[in-house]
């Protein structure tokens, strides 16, 4: 029957249509508002063409927020992969030890940004917060971690990282033990050291979960809104803001809503061109068993 050729359709149109209500159609109207002055409570918009870009690109303000962003994301990303891939290594054992161990560690993924904000906030403070009073301990005079420039885009890096570990760990683990164990006897019979092992055969051999872990942590990490929102406000100093928290402020305090939805244009063509170059230059090195 004629209808059985459209049953598979059918069956996805639902999925499609939810795609494109909640997904498509918000890009396409911010990149249409992204071509008109418009101020979110007067009804009428004036047209402006590309001239919120050029605006936009010529800003000082944005040109640091976008260095602030990709500093902030080539930090916790390189720090998280590398930390998680230590604590996989280590983790990677039976025991009841390790069990427990690989839950405390995964245990901040699961608790909101909101909360965790909260609690680095009091860990961060100046004169009552406990890393101070460790530091403290060992004759380092006390950091201002959330209120000097020097040091706030850092401490949201510490923040990050801490939440990312143990995603990013699970993960290198179940990677690890899928690799095929012969491949490692192999290496052991012809007297291969540990390091040119995890060099030559474990990194290889875990290349498809580290391409896949770094992609979604450069897409999470540009996308970083909670902790700078409740720790920082992008302070002090502009040192903080970043480009997603760049658009919140710009649509939601000033309501320039046409010159927030430039930046997110921006944001997505960043992310897409990243993406791209990502898949271009590093898949080939990926390899699949």
């Amino acid at each position: 029957m004629a209808w059985i050729k459209f049953r598979p359709y059918a069956m996805i149109f639902p999925a499609i249509l939810v795609f494109s209500l909640f997904f498509i159609y918000p890009i396409g109207y911010m990149m249409y508002l992204s071509m008109y002055d418009w101020n979110f409570v007067n009804p009428v918009k004036d047209f402006v063409g590309l001239s919120n870009f050029t605006t936009l690109l010529a800003d000082e303000k944005f040109l640091e927020v976008l260095r602030n962003t990709f500093l902030y994301t080539s930090l916790t990303v390189s720090l998280t992969i590398c930390i998680s891939l230590l604590f996989a290594l280590w983790l990677n054992k039976q025991g009841t030890m390790y069990g427990f161990v690989q839950g405390a560690i995964f245990s901040p993924h699961i608790i909101s940004l909101v909360s965790i904000s909260m609690l680095w906030m009091w860990i961060m403070d100046k004169d009552y917060g406990l890393l101070n009073w460790f530091l403290n301990l060992f004759g380092i005079s006390s950091v201002a971690w959330l209120t000097d420039p020097n040091t706030s885009l850092i401490s949201l890096v510490i923040v990050a990282v801490w939440k990312g570990i143990g995603f990013n760990t699970l993960i290198f683990i179940a990677g690890l033990q899928s690799i095929p164990r012969d491949i490692y006897e192999a290496a052991s019979l012809d007297n291969t050291s540990k390091i040119r092992t995890f060099l030559h055969l474990t990194i290889p051999m875990l290349s498809p979960t580290m391409f896949f872990l770094t992609i979604i942590s450069v897409i999470n990490s540009f996308q970083v809104f909670e902790t700078i929102s409740i720790m920082t406000q992008g302070g002090p100093i502009n040192s903080t803001n970043t480009i997603v928290y760049y658009i919140y402020e710009n649509g939601f305090r000033f309501f320039k809503i046409g010159y927030a939805s430039t930046a997110g244009v921006l944001l997505l063509i960043i992310i897409g061109l990243l993406t791209i170059v990502y898949f271009k230059v590093l898949s080939k090195k990926v390899h699949y068993q």
